[in-house]
């Protein structure tokens, strides 16, 4: 099968990864020795990036509350980008063409400039950096505001990982925000940590007060994942092959919060810049 001309792809020591430029920058597939890291497809049979290993997140995370939000003073709204959902789910970014600006065997730098449009109004340029080595990827995104006024903004990434026989979350954490059943977080409440095996959760949240790396571990691989990023959402649906730990900068549908800062919602000026890394360290079981 013909590799797209977007397809970039890394390797070092026993690590493979492939991204996708053209489906939202996202990543297709990340291998160890031919094992899959996070959920991955052969980058040529790859058709959306919501079927992909990780995606970017930005300008915000998780749900938009009912497509519409008020900053500033002024009111906005946003599009329909996710099925029947009554919200606008994980930004734009996502789900639009990005370039390759550079690549080599172990480093690739993506981009996506954003015009303003019915999906977000506000103009802005993302960049993502890969950095492959024979332990570990780390990618880093820089988000800078072209827009003329002070934008909210939020970072994260979407990753999907397998969920194996003895796929295990342990993860220090101090609360968890509960949600109405459109899943919008509605409630804070206390949670000590996560120390489970996937099998067992039903989580779809948004926690606070993560600490340290989390570590994800299964009869295969045993992995540490580390950001910049202070908020996870942890996501384990009982009928679906895979279970996501999501690095995030915001409780979701902060911009509708009372104080959208303390929950972690940049407002970022004109021509200023924020900035995300996260770092997934691969070892053997």
């Amino acid at each position: 099968m013909t590799q797209p001309s977007s397809t970039v792809e890394l390797r070092a020591g026993d690590l493979h990864l492939a991204l996708r430029a053209d489906l939202g920058g996202c990543m297709a597939g990340f291998w160890r020795a031919g094992l899959p890291i996070l959920r991955s497809t052969e980058p040529a049979a790859l058709a959306s990036s919501r079927l992909s290993g990780c995606y970017p997140l930005a300008p915000y995370s998780n749900r938009l509350g009912y497509r519409r939000f008020r900053w500033q003073g002024r009111e906005f709204t946003t599009e329909a980008n996710f099925d029947d959902n009554p919200h606008s789910v994980h930004g734009v970014a996502w789900q639009r063409p990005w370039s390759v600006v550079e690549a080599t065997a172990e480093r690739a730098l993506l981009r996506y400039r954003h015009a303003a449009d019915a999906h977000w109004p506000f103009a802005f340029e993302l960049d993502q950096r890969f950095t492959l080595d024979a332990t570990a990827l780390e990618v880093r995104l820089t988000f800078t505001n072209q827009a003329a006024q002070v934008q909210p903004v939020g970072l994260g990434w979407h990753p999907y990982f397998p969920k194996r026989s003895r796929s295990r979350l342990h993860i220090e954490l101090a609360e968890r925000w509960d949600n109405d059943a459109t899943g919008l977080p509605v409630r804070r409440v206390a949670q000590p940590g996560i120390d489970a095996d996937v099998a067992h959760l039903e989580f779809d949240n948004c926690f606070e007060g993560w600490r340290g790396a989390a570590r994800l571990r299964d009869e295969k691989l045993s992995l540490r994942l580390t950001s910049s990023l202070p908020y996870l959402v942890v996501f384990t649906p009982q009928s679906k092959p895979y279970y996501c730990v999501e690095p995030v900068s915001h409780v979701s549908n902060a911009v509708h919060m009372a104080d959208p800062a303390a929950h972690g919602l940049a407002a970022v000026e004109p021509g200023r810049t924020l900035e995300a890394w996260m770092r997934l360290e691969v070892g053997a079981a």
